[in-house]
């Protein structure tokens, strides 16, 4: 029904990962596997809904607090998860990452710590520290392929009267990690117990590849608590702006609503991401199990691929999100002179793994949101780039 193997170019169209390359690497003349969007149009609901609303002619100011918008995310959250969202709970925003900068200046103050597990994504650093927090690693383990948070030692954290908040990436990014019930339910007690509050962000709940399944912090929360996500991942939708969540304390919602709209003065959404959100929600579902299935084929790809060429790699795909998360540190070369060479000989970007932290060293996040074709070239690149290293 959905054909991912199209090519779409993407030159020309104000995008960050195509035509704004060159900001992080340097040189504009790259294959780009980086910024976590995808190559794909979006779902072709969301372009019926989108081009109903321009047909409409009228984009005055709007709202979201309303039965359309509600209800779509209530049915995707129980057809999805099985789960019921107390509507009054609902909060929106113009990202996740500004909601979570948001509750990260109510729930604490500056020089106060926030944790996250380790290697994060870039966007976590900023925001802690951004905003005069200190950031607090809690680094993950490799196992095989399986990435293990020390229980105790997150506890020695958490207990420390500087730590205020964990934000948490659910699944987590760059490893791809789905966390269990169990983990979740020990992170819950250690939070309420040292009175840490806590953020989920969620964006990439849709994109479970394996079969361990996406459980949001809703199911096992105590105290107070916010979780954000957004369809923008998903279904590929990032530049409408738009994201949701949901704040269960109501003092805390009532100073999220003063903040957004008083301090900030947000008060109207882009109508386009409202109309998108309900039609992803209400009729997306097929197109994006299509997407996810191609998505955790590409992964498979990637590890054949790699696995043939460096049998030392033994890479596996991660268990969420797009975004392979590659550890090269078996093959024992300098992962910024493999940069140097993918930049300036193969001419391909791809994200190298310090950005993520100091855990991140020698580790590479390829983007696979892309068509076959793409994703085969790109790779060429890499294994023509790491043999040209391991031949000096």
């Amino acid at each position: 029904m959905f054909d991912f193997d199209v090519i779409t170019d993407r030159h020309g169209s104000w995008c960050t990962q195509w035509d704004f390359v060159a900001d992080r690497f340097g040189q504009a003349d790259l294959l780009p596997f980086t910024i976590s969007d995808m190559d794909f149009p979006t779902a072709p609901a969301v372009l019926d809904a989108l081009r109903q609303r321009i047909e409409h002619g009228v984009f005055g100011y709007s709202r979201w607090q309303h039965e359309d918008f509600l209800s779509a995310i209530a049915h995707w959250y129980q057809q999805r998860f099985a789960l019921s969202i107390e509507s009054t709970h609902v909060v929106y925003g113009p990202s996740v990452i500004y909601m979570v900068a948001q509750m990260i200046r109510h729930w604490s103050a500056p020089n106060d710590s926030v944790l996250i597990h380790t290697p994060a994504y870039d966007a976590f650093y900023k925001v802690i520290e951004g905003n005069q927090r200190h950031v607090l690693a809690a680094p993950l383990q490799k196992d095989g392929n399986a990435w293990i948070c020390d229980m105790t030692a997150l506890e020695q954290l958490l207990a420390r009267p500087d730590c205020k908040i964990m934000l948490l990436c659910s699944p987590h990014n760059p490893t791809g990690k789905v966390w269990r019930r169990d983990e979740l339910e020990q992170m819950a007690e250690l939070c309420q117990r040292y009175q840490v509050r806590v953020i989920s962000d969620e964006i990439h709940m849709d994109m479970v590849m394996g079969a361990t399944p996406h459980i949001p912090w809703q199911s096992v929360a105590r105290d107070r608590w916010a979780l954000f996500t957004s369809a923008s991942k998903s279904f590929n939708i990032p530049a409408l702006t738009g994201a949701w969540g949901m704040i269960a304390d109501p003092h805390d919602r009532e100073a999220w609503f003063q903040a957004l709209k008083n301090a900030d003065g947000l008060s109207s959404p882009a109508v386009m991401a409202i109309a998108a959100h309900i039609a992803a929600y209400r009729h997306g579902e097929a197109w994006l199990d299509a997407l996810r299935a191609y998505l955790g084929d590409n992964l498979r790809y990637i590890a054949a691929r790699l696995n043939q060429a460096f049998p030392a790699l033994g890479w596996q795909p991660p268990q969420a999100t797009y975004l392979a998360w590659i550890d090269i540190r078996p093959l024992g070369i300098d992962e910024r002179r493999l940069q140097q060479v993918l930049i300036e000989q193969q001419k391909v970007a791809i994200m190298p793994g310090y950005t993520y932290g100091v855990e991140g060293e020698g580790f590479l996040r390829l983007n696979a949101g892309c068509p076959r074709a793409k994703l085969a070239d790109g790779l060429d690149r890499l294994i023509a780039g790491i043999d040209s290293i391991m031949m000096q």
